[in-house]
């Protein structure tokens, strides 16, 4: 995915929110001193490591009284491991089976959380399926839905310091990503609880007839089943539910079993901010299990998933027995074409090399949009890439919250296995490294910021998603030659061109498949509009209007207003007759 603006800062007001205590055994465990505001007790309070603390849900209407923020919840936090949310109870998998969470910064456990399986997942199906079909949420008024988005918004911003130095830590991204990932979050239900409380009550068909009144209505989809990816847990898991809130729908989501603490805290809010009880449920657990009953139940109406071609690919399978909506997000191999022209100045050289860091290394090159695929013009090729392994290989990086620290580790030691197998198969099949290439010496998943050049579109780093600090270098002479490299992708994701020349590049942003193209620039992206892509990069589209529309029926309702019979049956018409 795209990342957003960096935002000003804030100091939020940071007060009573839902806890999700971490065993005591934990609690020992030492932390780095974190900087940019945030103390060693913040951090142990962000990542839920203060025991003894009750969350809130709302209550029944029958039991209102005063504030509806300031109840109470029945939750009880002092039974570890209760991060399965069905129905309104948090509990424990049914097997009592865990994970450790661990910290990619030092490969150590910070977390455990709930292993759910299928019994779990059906247990949280039918939930969304009772609060669906007989509970109040799919007929609560727009005016309701949007005002309850708002709160969860503004709980977001009021915990925005805690939930974001707890994503640092579970993915591995710096403080700052951490708290822009929170801002875009809140972005995001403020934007669907705009969106739905701005339309109108449907869209009027002419029928040709003052007699006839002809209306076209949206309608929720149902139960939605939410599977969310690891590099963005946070982030994408708003894409999914603030939309599908949004329509009246009710869902089980799935975080990766890698990150999921931050959609636990989601969820939470969710239930502090007053949404109905069994309209929010999430499981825990392994993709193989939970994600793969969630595709194929057929009590789900639908499956969103963000993550890799091979598990989409399964998700869709899964879930053309029973003919659910299916939207995928799966990734890209993304281009980042340079022209010579859009260096001739010192600022446009320095922009443009700038940029391409940022395209390539940000999050550690753990973004599905990221410019992986630098595209440069042939006379341009040797001063640019000498200039960008140059600032690649003063990348600082760190546990996220220290002071400096400009990239975190990859996610998983799995994934840092990835990232060198495909360095090492880049060199074997003749790529020149010109920075990185290798591990740090000391512990976590680190890998230094990797550029490969003299590359060519047959090698296995050039066509496949490697989800790591790894750049690769290929060139052009034409724009001819850079359209076609660009689009010569499986994927069509995102894509982006630098040129001076304007009318240059709006014909070569015209002719790229790709579901976003930025025009000198890289990774912005806009809640108002949509997000996803071409080819194997996916089916369907998250944010903006379309975004909304994945989650909704489109319902015409006829009405004749002056009904009379039609006679197209000679018997019929006889019988009157007689």
């Amino acid at each position: 995915m795209a990342t957003a603006r960096e935002w000003p800062g804030r100091s939020p007001r940071v007060t009573r929110a839902a806890r999700l205590r971490l065993p005591d055994a934990m609690a020992p465990m030492p932390l780095s001193v974190p900087v940019s505001g945030v103390t060693q007790d913040t951090l142990r309070h962000a990542l839920r490591m203060d025991p003894g603390r009750q969350g809130r849900r709302r209550v029944r209407r029958s039991d209102r009284q005063g504030d509806p923020w300031e109840r109470k919840a029945r939750r009880d936090v002092t039974a570890a491991l209760q991060t399965i949310h069905v129905g309104g109870e948090w509990r424990s998998a049914l097997t009592g089976a865990t994970r450790e969470i661990i910290d990619p910064v030092d490969a150590t456990a910070f977390a455990v959380v709930a292993e759910g399986d299928v019994q779990d997942t059906d247990d949280a199906v039918a939930a969304a399926r009772a609060a669906f079909d007989d509970g109040a949420w799919p007929r609560t008024p727009v005016a309701e839905r949007a005002a309850l988005l708002r709160r969860v918004a503004a709980l977001l911003e009021r915990d925005r310091e805690r939930i974001g130095a707890l994503e640092s830590q579970d993915a591995g991204k710096t403080l700052e990503e951490g708290r822009v990932d929170v801002d875009c979050v809140r972005d995001a239900f403020l934007y669907f609880a705009d969106l739905v409380a701005n339309e109108s009550g449907g869209r009027v068909v002419d029928a040709g007839s003052d007699e006839i009144r002809s209306v076209v209505v949206h309608e929720p989809v149902g139960v939605c089943a939410l599977i969310t990816p690891w590099n963005y847990p946070l982030l994408q898991a708003s894409w999914k539910i603030a939309p599908a809130l949004a329509a009246g729908n009710t869902f089980v989501v799935k975080p990766s079993e890698i990150t999921p603490l931050t959609t636990v805290v989601l969820i939470e809010l969710l239930l502090e901010a007053g949404l109905p009880l069994g309209a929010a449920n999430i499981v825990t657990g392994p993709g193989a299990t939970v994600g793969a009953r969630l595709a194929e139940h057929p009590d789900v109406d639908l499956v969103s998933f963000t993550g890799g071609l091979a598990s989409g690919t399964k998700v869709a399978r899964a879930a053309a027995d029973s003919v659910k909506k299916v939207a995928l997000e799966l990734g890209g191999k993304n281009p980042n074409v340079v022209f010579a022209d859009a260096c001739s100045t010192p600022d446009g050289f320095d922009t443009a090399v700038d940029q391409a860091l940022n395209a390539a290394f940000i999050h550690s090159g753990q973004v599905c949009s990221a410019g992986s695929r630098l595209i440069v013009e042939d006379s341009l090729r040797e001063r640019f890439v000498a200039e960008l392994a140059r600032r690649a290989g003063l990348i600082r990086l760190g546990r996220g919250t220290d002071e400096g620290v400009e990239c975190g580790p990859l996610v998983s030691a799995a994934q840092l296995a990835r990232t060198e197998e495909y360095v090492a198969s880049a060199l074997g099949e003749g790529a020149v490294l010109r920075a990185g290439g290798e591990k740090p010496a000391g512990p976590g998943y680190f890998y230094r910021p990797t550029v490969l050049d003299r590359c060519h579109r047959r090698m296995r780093v050039v066509r496949e998603e490697v989800f790591g600090p790894v750049l690769t270098v290929e060139t052009f002479r034409t724009e001819e030659e850079a359209v076609a490299l660009a689009n010569d992708t499986e994927y069509g994701l995102a894509g982006a061109v630098w040129s001076s020349d304007e009318d240059r590049a709006r014909r070569v942003a015209a002719r790229l498949r790709h579901g976003t193209v930025w025009i000198n620039d890289f990774h912005p992206y806009l809640p108002q509009a949509e997000w996803g892509g071409f080819g194997k990069s996916g089916i369907g589209r998250e944010l903006g209007p379309s975004g909304l529309a994945e989650y909704r029926e489109a319902k015409h309702i006829y009405q004749n207003l002056a009904p009379r019979p039609v006679r197209w049956f000679a018997g019929t018409a006889a019988k009157d007759q007689a």
